[in-house]
């Protein structure tokens, strides 16, 4: 009997060991990484970027107004819409709109004459400027947003990445609104001739255009 546990002993003892030692060869396995397919770099393209530009001039000109943007007509102090525009009679207003921009934009980059040509894209996103309610009352803040793509005239490639410009400008309310009209500067005009500097800033200085801070009414209108 003793010597039949010494003998199961033994063979326990040696397949405890196999064991052990099976688990220290597999560890000591060093670890291969499967190999990964190698691009050339030659076939990478990359299109180089850039920014900022402030030495162009502008090529072509291109003004989007899209028709998801909604569009109000009511005369409340401020509707909610993307679109309010009483500055033209009663008709279509993105239409109305993109006419403003495009007026401003070529007047403001006419006398641009830098030596990186460039095509100029305006996508309007917000163009909100006072109801009749408010500008013959307290008066506002024109809240006028669009984004700003600058590419390459013949190719089309990307010259600097698209930027959102807030445009925002202080609406004249009440005798204030008169006697400016009185002088020739109806909404249209203030608003056309303040896009055109907007512009001309965007393109020539390394900061672009500083939107000013015009109060409560002007974080309302981003709501």
């Amino acid at each position: 009997m003793k010597r039949m546990k010494l003998v199961l002993l033994l063979v326990m003892g040696g397949l405890v060991s196999a064991c052990a030692n099976t688990n220290v060869a597999t560890r000591n396995v060093p670890f291969e990484a499967p190999a990964l397919p190698t691009v050339p770099v030659a076939a990478v393209e990359t299109t180089p970027l850039v920014a900022p530009l402030t030495d162009v001039r502008v090529e072509n000109l291109t003004v989007r107004v899209p028709r998801a943007l909604s569009v109000s007509e009511a005369n409340r102090y401020l509707p909610k819409a993307d679109i309010v525009w009483r500055g033209d009679a009663i008709g279509d207003r993105h239409a109305q709109v993109a006419a403003i921009f495009d007026t401003a934009m070529r007047r403001g980059t006419e006398p641009l004459a830098g030596a990186v040509p460039v095509a100029l894209d305006v996508k309007v996103l917000r163009f909100h400027a006072l109801t009749e309610k408010a500008r013959y009352t307290v008066g506002g803040v024109h809240n006028i947003n669009f984004e700003l793509t600058l590419r390459d005239p013949e190719t089309g490639a990307l010259l600097a990445e698209p930027r959102m410009v807030r445009a925002d400008l202080d609406g004249f309310g009440g005798q204030q609104a008169l006697q400016a009209e009185a002088r020739g500067l109806t909404q249209k005009v203030r608003i056309t001739n303040h896009l055109a500097e907007v512009i001309r800033q965007e393109l020539t200085t390394i900061d672009g255009y500083q939107n000013p801070q015009l109060g409560f009414i002007q974080a309302m209108n981003q709501i």
